[in-house]
């Protein structure tokens, strides 16, 4: 069920009006509803992935509590092993499996000999997701930093939360869980909140994202039609198109769980306005960051060691980070490169003194440069594939700007994105700015009501004008 689709809004309605009528005074009943509509919501691609999230879910939970109540720590250790266990080798079997298969007999040279066909294996959506979320519940617990619930409704709930379900932000338990034990009464004012978020979202999403995906689609679709620097061009289009359908994502999911009475994390904030790749990490998918930054960099030993293993924490991080994104060789370079530009920068470029205005406007005009760049690792469907479109760059065909304008204007699938480049792109930049400057949020509430109306009036009319409705692409994320 695609949050930008009839059926999910129909979906959200009808949640809606039964959680605030049918149990008012009720939580026990409203989280019942509440994990019933979110196996509803994941069941809808295919009810067998089911299985999988309750098999996870409530392994963990019995977990968790026997892993609090023994004292023992060698015990503790063998449950959370347990945990990793169950948790990753499932994740590893979906998601992985075939590549690290094909990669030893390929790098064995065995693949012919042995005839070897990948497995069917359906990837089920956002298993990377919740696997990292009920995962963070076993670690907390184990690091003397949570105390487990006793109420296996709660956790369940935590789990399969509909609006962050299958892209994230990947909640904790010591936020989450909280909220789904107190009582929670509505608040028009977070309701208010939460749909005006949303519609943010949803233009991030259909307009800008979607009408990107044109673009994109077709360039990297058939790479040997365009010349290199229509091709990198295109990369940074997708630099916009992946940023805004994944906080898009996040800003409808954080939205609609206002709508319960539930705070999401926030998961963006301005990455591309970041002054240095540090920085970036920090505003970039931040449930995700964090969650490696508390489970893998820190417990490797985290900045309090010697150049050479802080190195070696860093590498192994963004390795992780590149393959927890898919099971594919781009990724993992995409991985190893962003960690050689963290690493440079902290190394060298942090040693350069230059005044401030200065050092933060070269920052970021490296930051984002470098960034954009690095999604052509990202969105290039193969090794092969990326070979190909760095000789196409590494060519350095002269650009010619009527044939990059002849593009939008010959071709009637990027008719929509053209239009939508001169006249919603300019208006989303500014936004992203403003909101960079200020919490605009706040901003917004304290302008005069008639400058309110006239910002979510002419969004809303950009989604109906320049919003792609017909064979809408899926998130970009529901992949990983």
């Amino acid at each position: 069920m695609l949050f930008n689709s009839a059926t999910f809004i129909f979906f959200l309605i009808v949640v809606f009006i039964i959680y605030w009528t049918v149990a008012p005074q009720k939580q026990t009943l409203k989280n019942t509803i509440l994990l019933i509509s979110s196996y509803v919501f994941y069941g809808w691609w295919d009810w067998r992935f089911l299985i999988l999230i309750a098999f996870s879910s409530g392994s963990d939970f019995v977990i968790g509590r026997v892993m609090y109540q023994t004292k023992i720590k060698s015990r503790q250790k063998l449950l959370l092993l347990l945990s990793l266990f169950l948790n990753l080798g499932i994740l590893f079997v979906f998601k992985y499996f075939n590549f690290f298969i094909d990669s030893f007999l390929a790098l064995t040279g065995n693949a012919e000999t042995v005839g070897w066909n990948s497995l069917n294996i359906i990837l089920p959506v956002g298993i990377s997701f919740y696997t990292f979320q009920t995962l963070s519940y076993t670690l907390d617990i184990y690091l003397g930093k949570l105390k487990p619930t006793t109420n296996a409704l709660t956790f369940f709930t935590f789990v399969s939360f509909f609006p962050q379900l299958v892209a994230g932000p990947i909640e904790r338990a010591k936020n989450l869980i909280p909220q789904f034990e107190k009582q929670s009464n509505f608040s028009y004012g977070k309701a208010a909140s939460g749909l005006k978020l949303m519609l943010w979202g949803f233009f991030k999403k259909m307009v800008i994202a979607d009408q990107l995906a044109s673009w994109v689609n077709l360039v990297y679709g058939q790479p040997e039609n365009y010349s290199g620097v229509i091709i990198l061009i295109t990369t940074f289009a997708f630099g916009y198109q992946i940023y805004c359908d994944f906080s898009g994502y996040s800003d409808i999911a954080i939205g609609t769980a206002r709508l319960f009475g539930i705070d999401l994390m926030i998961n963006f904030q301005n990455p591309y306005l970041a002054t240095s790749f540090r920085n970036f990490w920090q505003r970039w998918h931040i449930s995700l960051s964090t969650w490696f930054r508390d489970y893998v960099f820190i417990p490797l030993g985290g900045s309090r060691v010697n150049k050479i293993n802080w190195t070696r924490n860093i590498l192994i991080t963004f390795i992780i980070s590149g393959l927890w994104h898919g099971a594919n060789i781009t990724f993992v370079l995409w991985g190893i490169i962003h960690s050689l530009l963290y690493i440079t920068e902290k190394i060298f470029l942090n040693r350069i003194i230059l005044q401030p205005k200065i050092k933060n406007i070269g920052g970021w005009f490296l930051t984002f440069t470098f960034v954009n760049l690095c999604w052509l690792f990202f969105r290039a469907e193969n090794a092969t594939q990326l070979h190909f479109i760095f000789n196409k760059i590494a060519a350095f065909e002269p650009f010619v700007f009527d044939d990059f304008i002849s593009m939008f204007l010959s071709n009637k699938v990027l008719t929509g994105t053209g239009r939508m480049l001169v006249f919603a792109f300019p208006f989303f930049l500014i936004v992203d700015f403003l909101s960079y400057l200020f919490p605009f949020e706040s901003l917004l509430q304290q302008s005069p009501r008639i400058v309110r109306w006239t910002f979510y009036y002419l969004i809303l009319f950009m989604i109906l004008f320049f919003g792609v409705f017909e064979s809408a692409p899926e998130f970009i994320y529901f992949q990983f």
